[in-house]
């Protein structure tokens, strides 16, 4: 048996025990001189169980799902790639905590994750002391790339997928004002940091439009009774009501609204798609609409592909968080196509290949042409690169036909 039978024997046996069948097969032919492959090994962080581990699941199975295919089609630099996963059940301190063993114990060339803004900066201390790159797959406070600018800092690690919530509140106020002529606007937050983040960049992007919110109402996350609150709204004249919060309250808004008997349209940040308010709010969930970067639909041969792997390992074809399983899935190509480009697995040359992709890279959300420079650590700018979903018969649907139309041809 050749060294190339060999590599191909261990490749094989390595996927196998890993869960990573489709790894072993068509290895393509190399030159190695010892059959003990040693895995290429990243990082993946997020809440795997607590209040927000629909998304964390979703956001950590995309990630899963795009290894495997590049794993499927060869690995990276000829070695396999190996995912070390760890629950930060969105807690702060175990965030960076994890961050520090990773790095520090594990041996990982990069990282992937994160769903809470609080866990993503304290956890982007110890990447960036280590000079090692992290993509930041879901987690949207604005702060997040900004943490470690390049004209403050030599060079930056951090990058992201997730749109920021200065991009989700644009589109938010884009579709209340700008699409659907609503001038009288009322705000509801809840008392989280990432509610009260929300709440400034909708008062910015309305005060750009010389339009100021007619009420701006705070409730708290276990609060049951809205009427109050709802009803000065509607006193005011208030035309739509954009919320930002996290999916029971949000339902609960739903709900009490319904109650008086007040139509207006309710329009939020992504959490409008989360299971835990559609089935919350139930029949008063239909019409809410909010940002998505991705709802499933088998439009193209790459998301039919996705869908059809969600399936087979789910089991089901729900997706809990579609949006956080895209971009997890968009991230890890992202990196591998990095980390090829730099044909090396060290920090530096890994962060330079991101900010300079020669490749296209096709993923669910789009098909990335040099999305990340020096100056620019973001693949979503803009209002624009994001769709407004729709929930209808109790599932995420495009709000637009263009949109519809515009996905199909990404």
């Amino acid at each position: 048996m050749n060294a190339s039978s060999l590599f191909r024997l261990a490749f094989a046996l390595y996927c196998l025990s890993h869960g990573m069948l489709a790894a072993a097969q068509e290895q393509p032919q190399q030159q190695i001189e010892s059959v003990h492959v040693k895995p290429i090994r990243i990082g993946v962080s997020g809440p795997f169980t607590g209040e927000l581990s629909l998304i964390g699941t979703s956001m950590r199975e995309g990630i899963r799902i795009a290894a495997a295919e590049v794993n499927a089609a060869g690995g990276l630099l000829g070695r396999p790639v190996e995912l070390v996963e760890y629950n930060d059940e969105a807690r702060t301190e175990r965030g960076a905590a994890i961050a520090q063993t990773m790095l520090n114990r594990d041996g990982i060339v990069a990282g992937l994750g994160t769903v809470n803004t609080g866990v993503a900066l304290a956890s982007q201390h110890y990447y960036q002391q280590a000079r090692v790159p992290v993509i930041n797959s879901a987690a949207t406070g604005t702060l997040i790339t900004r943490q470690f600018r390049a004209s403050e800092n030599a060079d930056s690690f951090i990058f992201r997928v997730a749109p920021s919530d200065t991009v989700q509140a644009a589109l938010m106020v884009e579709e209340a004002v700008d699409r659907r002529g609503f001038t009288r606007v009322a705000i509801f937050h809840d008392t989280t940091n990432y509610a009260q983040i929300g709440r400034e960049d909708l008062e910015r992007a309305l005060d750009e439009r010389g339009i100021r919110p007619v009420t701006v109402e705070r409730f708290l996350l276990r609060q049951f009774s809205m009427t109050s609150q709802l009803e000065r709204a509607r006193s005011a004249g208030a035309q739509v009501v954009l919320v930002y919060g996290t999916g029971p309250g949000l339902a609960r808004i739903a709900n009490a609204m319904a109650r008086l008997g007040w139509s207006a349209p309710l329009i939020g940040s992504w959490a409008l798609a989360m299971p835990n308010f559609i089935e919350n709010a139930g029949r008063d969930a239909e019409g809410a609409r909010m940002p998505q970067t991705f709802i499933p639909d088998r439009l193209t041969p790459k998301r039919r592909a996705f869908l059809d792997a969600w399936r087979q390992r789910a089991g089901s074809e729900r997706i809990p968080a579609p949006s956080a399983a895209a971009q997890g899935y968009d991230s890890m190509l992202l990196l591998a196509e990095a980390i090829r480009q730099a044909n090396s697995t060290e920090g530096d040359h890994i962060r330079d290949a991101l900010e300079n992709l020669h490749a296209p890279v096709e993923g669910l959300i789009m098909t990335y042409n040099r999305p990340f420079s020096r100056d620019n650590h973001e693949t979503i700018t803009v209002p624009e690169q994001i769709t407004m979903g729709e929930v209808r018969n109790g599932r995420v649907v495009f709000a637009y036909h263009e949109d519809r139309v515009r996905a199909a041809g990404r």
